[in-house]
């Protein structure tokens, strides 16, 4: 088997709480990788602690002084951080009449500063010494306009071309900077806004009133199947890939 030139290396992994975080955090370890899982104090970052070489910390990524005070610990404990994973994300899904200024500002401060703040830590310590990979979890609402999704879809953009700017810059340093938009994946951010036991059913079908398509693969995504794209463009498997905006979904948005 190809070595992915993970093992033994160290990645930090935020939202690693639930879904798509927790299983980025799982496929690492199944590759030999020593990880730092983070998210918020009051999320189940318990449940990964007992994972060989799984060290869990809190960590608000809205709060750029705490990122950096993580990667200094980590760093100076640990190692050098070869990976970064920004799994980290909130949803929002009223309409722009109904989004307030405060829903607006807290859905940024997650989905936008969140990058921000790892990228900025990756650009200082990855650029410096001349190797990594970072991979920023997205949305296909990137690229495709969602009813009720205004504040979702513009940070998920905006999460997006910050990542896809700063894979410009590091690349002649050689630290590469991709993008995952997973569609509808099947985790407690998209059952929550569910009404009943037919909700999955009415995502794959799609909603013309709302000018939804449909999945064409018939299915939800699986935490798991956003994780592999996560880590194989984190792994040398992808050793000539950066700035690639990697689209998850089954099909549902009709674009690569």
């Amino acid at each position: 088997m190809r070595d992915s030139g993970l093992s033994g290396r160290l990645a930090l992994v935020t939202g690693a709480g639930g879904g798509i975080g927790a299983a980025v955090v799982r496929l690492l370890v199944e590759e030999g990788a020593r990880v730092v899982a983070t998210d918020l104090p009051s999320t189940a970052l318990s449940g990964l602690a007992f994972l060989n070489g799984v060290r869990v910390e809190p960590l608000d990524v809205s709060d750029g002084a705490a990122v950096e005070a993580l990667f200094d610990r980590i760093e100076a404990e640990d190692g050098p951080i070869d990976f970064v994973a920004s799994v980290a994300g909130v949803l929002s899904s009223v309409t722009v009449d109904q989004t307030s200024d405060a829903e607006w500002r807290r859905v940024f401060a997650v989905n936008v500063d969140g990058p921000f703040h790892l990228g900025r830590e990756v650009s200082r310590r990855m650029g410096e010494r001349g190797k990594g990979a970072f991979v920023t979890v997205s949305s296909n609402a990137a690229g495709v306009p969602r009813h009720a999704m205004a504040a979702y879809a513009a940070s998920k953009a905006a999460a997006t071309m910050f990542t896809r700017c700063l894979g410009l810059e590091l690349g002649p340093k050689g630290v590469r900077c991709n993008i995952v938009a997973p569609g509808s994946t099947l985790t407690s951010m998209q059952t929550g806004m569910w009404a009943d036991e037919d909700g999955a059913a009415r995502v794959i079908a799609g909603s013309p009133e709302t000018f939804k398509a449909g999945i064409p693969l018939q299915k939800l995504a699986t935490p798991e199947d956003i994780a592999e794209a996560v880590v194989f463009l984190l792994s040398d498997r992808a050793a000539h890939i950066t700035m690639t905006d990697l689209y998850v979904d089954g099909g549902a948005t009709l674009r690569g």
